[in-house]
This record gives structure tokens, C-alpha cells and sequence, in this order.
């Protein structure tokens, strides 16, 4: 049986979680005519998520397009987020092509900034009620599956009935623990600080990654003058850092190549960090439930991806589920079909994430790989698509993008190949 035949539901779909996720999921549903009860444990409608990179990668773009945040989050200042990348062999300094199009981009915006205006966007759609300081308590189950939640409100306790339960409500979601679902762990070996600092100035003015095998660091500029800069030191570090956070903070940043002068910025943060942040990996469905976001899937936080797969997940359940959630379809067949594309587009990136946490170097394929973008355009270019999600572990190490690799190497150690001509077109 594809849903209880009994009484009434009050919505189509009910959704834990007002952030990024389930405030995105809320809209794309709405639009496709599904009544949709976006639930938020806070009642403050300008909460926000603290520990997060703030930088929306560009493989989310679309979805942003789609919701119609764009022309809000230019105005907000968001940053359009280019970057480069500190590599033992140099910078990678992805640019557009001479006479091409410019590079995809998304935003480096303060989740101050996105999580109250992408929640109000939601509470603003047609068909979306959202709910503040509506926590979800428990699962309502028929026929074997889940048929709504119970929520404590301010008010007092209650039952909301839907086709659908959407968990997006974080790495611990209590959805996935109500509907038993398995969570798989993968040890994060690194741990992280971050601060923002106001008026830091970077070169190009756009965002540095630091790879130094095995510790990693970021600065990105945000909305209104602010920039993040994060430090992930390998853990074996953690007993001496902790000696002195402060100092130990600043001592790394100021040490990176080309550091980024925070002496002379203001800092109006304090330092905000994890010293624990395993990978998250569940199985996005379970009976007449979906998990979105990092309820579904929690990336390692040093490569920035968890906004835009937030984003992502949210339209792949919109597409995939709008029409069974109003009765007019097969939910079970729409839930299969959703975590199929999950799977699909998301294991690879997060099998390698899961691989890099351990704290290892880079392996032969990567030094291959990063050391050609360093001294090449085109591999650069071809490194920011992986990068920023566009393209796939598979894509990223093709037999042609490999071969250019190769040959750009041999060139610079004073080998006499030429590529092909067609390597020219490796990065596309």
C-alpha cells in the first residue's frame, strides 16, 4: 500500500527544520501545489546556524535561481565566491577561459544573513505555514509507515498529520532517529576553529584554501566587509592548540603563505569550532519519510559543500516527490526514485570526503591533478568545476583530463610530449 487510505491528513507534507534545507524544500513544494507545514524548534524567526563554512558552492546555483534568492542575496551583498588554492606546487588560480564565459558561481553569505531571509522567503510562498517553536517529539505511524509528527509547541503538545515527513533537521536529526534509520560514521581526523573578522583584506579580493597535507585553512569574504577564516589542523595537534586557542588561532594564520593580515582587521567574533564533526551518512527515505540536507548526508565541513547540497537535496525531493505528495502518485515509488538521485550524484564526493578526513596527504592521483592545475589554466578550470560539485569524481579524473595532467607535468620537469590537440578541451 503506497499511503494509509484513512482520514484526512492537515498537510501534504510536513517538514522538521527551518534552514536552508526545509525553508527550500518548503517553497519548491508549494509551488507544485503541495500543502507543506515547515516546522522550526526556535521561535525566533532570525535564528541561524553558527558553525558553518557560509559559502554556497556553485552546483547550487540553479536552485537559488529557481527560489528566487538571487536578486535578494546580491542586494544583501553576498559575495560571488571565486577562489584559489595553496598547494605544495603553488597557486591554482582558476580564470575563465580568454573569450569565454565567465566561471559558474554561488555566494559566500553569513548564514545571519541567508537563514532569516530564505525562512521568510518560505513563510511568504503560497501554501507553506511555518510553524515556529514546533519541535518534533515523535513519528505518527499507519500501516507501517509514518503518517505525520508530534510536536511540542508553545501551546502544548500535537499531532500534525501528512503523506510525507521530511527530516531537515541536521547531522543529529531526530526524524531519522524516529524512523530507526541507520546512521553510518566516518571519523574526521582534522578539527576546526573559525573567526570573522571585518575589513581583511584578501588578494583579488576573493576567497584562499590552504592545502597543506594534512592541515587545511580557509578565508572567505562574506556579506557586509566580513570575512571567515577558518583553521583544520590535523587532530594529532589538538592536545598543544588547546594550551593556548587564542594564540594558537592566530599563530596558524598568521603562518599560512600569503596569510591573510588579521593583525590589522577588527575581529567581531569569538572563536567558534568542533573538535568532533564525523562524517553523516544515512539512507535518505524510509516509510513515508525523506531526509534532506545533512539529516541525509553531513560532509566533511572543510570543503564548504554542505549549503549547496542542502540546496540540491531539497529540489531533487521537490521533483521527485511533489506529485505523490498530493495524492496524485506512487509515494513509495517517488521515495525510491529520490534516493536513487542522492545516491547518485552524492556518494562519489562523499566517499573521497570521507577518504580526505582521515588526514592522509594527497594520494598519486590528487598530486597528479593538483600539481597540473597549479601550471595550467585549463586543468585549473577543470579542478574548480570538481571543486564547486559541477562535474563528479568520474569526471574530474577522465582519460582525457588525465592525459593533459600528464603531459603538463612532463613539460614542466623539461619533457619534450605534446599533448594532443583535443587536451585542449579537457576542462570542458
Amino acid at each position: 500500500m503506497t499511503k494509509p487510505e484513512s482520514a484526512g491528513y492537515d498537510y501534504d507534507v510536513v517538514i522538521s527544520g527551518a534552514s536552508l534545507a526545509g525553508s527550500a524544500a518548503a517553497i519548491l513544494l508549494a509551488r507544485r501545489g503541495v500543502r507543506v507545514a515547515l516546522l522550526e524548534r526556535r521561535s525566533d524567526p532570525d535564528a541561524y546556524k553558527v558553525l558553518c563554512t557560509h559559502s554556497i558552492t556553485a552546483n547550487a546555483y540553479p536552485v537559488l535561481d529557481e527560489i528566487g534568492l538571487i536578486p535578494a542575496l546580491e542586494e544583501a551583498g553576498a559575495v560571488r565566491n571565486q577562489s584559489r588554492l595553496y598547494t605544495r606546487w603553488g597557486w591554482i588560480e582558476p580564470r575563465a577561459a580568454p573569450g569565454g564565459p565567465e566561471l559558474p558561481y554561488a555566494y559566500n553569505v553569513r548564514r545571519s544573513t541567508l537563514d532569516p531571509l530564505i525562512r521568510s522567503r518560505a513563510g511568504d510562498t503560497p501554501g507553506v505555514d511555518l510553524l515556529l517553536g514546533h519541535q518534533v517529539t515523535g513519528l505518527l505511524r499507519e500501516a507501517g509507515r509514518s503518517s505525520g509528527v508530534r510536536v511540542s509547541t508553545p501551546q502544548g503538545e500535537r499531532e500534525i498529520r501528512a503523506r510525507l515527513v521530511v527530516g531537515a533537521d541536521g547531522k543529529d536529526s531526530a526524524v531519522a532517529k524516529y524512523a530507526g534509520v541507520p546512521v553510518r560514521l566516518h571519523e574526521n581526523a582534522r578539527f576546526g576553529y573559525l573567526a570573522q573578522y571585518r575589513d581583511l583584506p584578501l588578494p583579488g579580493g576573493i576567497g584562499h584554501v590552504w592545502f597543506l597535507e594534512p592541515d587545511m585553512a580557509y578565508a572567505f569574504p562574506n556579506d557586509d566587509g566580513v570575512t571567515v577564516v577558518a583553521v583544520l589542523p590535523d587532530k594529532k595537534r589538538l592536545p598543544a592548540f588547546r594550551k593556548d586557542l587564542e594564540g594558537s588561532f592566530s599563530a596558524f594564520v598568521r603562518a599560512l603563505p600569503e596569510a591573510p593580515p588579521i593583525d590589522a582587521a577588527e575581529r567581531i567574533s569569538k572563536l567558534i569550532g568542533t573538535v568532533n564533526y564525523p562524517l553523516h551518512s544515512r539512507r535518505p527515505t524510509a516509510p513515508g519519510v525523506a531526509l534532506i540536507g545533512d539529516a541525509a548526508l553531513t560532509a566533511d565541513p572543510l570543503w564548504g559543500v554542505g549549503c549547496g547540497w542542502a540546496l540540491q537535496s531539497a529540489h531533487w525531493l521537490a521533483a521527485a516527490l511533489a506529485p505523490a505528495a498530493t495524492g496524485q502518485g506512487d509515494l513509495d515509488r517517488a521515495l525510491a526514485a529520490y534516493a536513487r538521485k542522492h545516491w547518485r550524484r552524492l556518494r562519489g564526493h562523499q566517499y573521497l570526503a570521507a577518504d580526505f578526513a582521515t588526514a592522509r596527504p594527497f594520494n598519486p592521483m590528487e598530486r597528479l591533478m593538483f600539481s597540473a592545475a597549479a601550471r595550467d589554466e585549463a586543468m585549473a578550470r577543470h579542478t574548480y568545476l570538481f571543486a564547486s560539485r559541477l562535474i563528479g569524481p568520474l569526471r574530474f579524473l577522465n582519460p582525457v583530463a588525465l592525459a593533459r595532467a600528464s603531459a603538463v607535468n612532463l613539460r614542466h620537469r623539461g619533457g619534450t610530449v605534446v599533448p594532443p590537440e583535443h587536451l585542449s578541451h579537457a576542462g570542458s
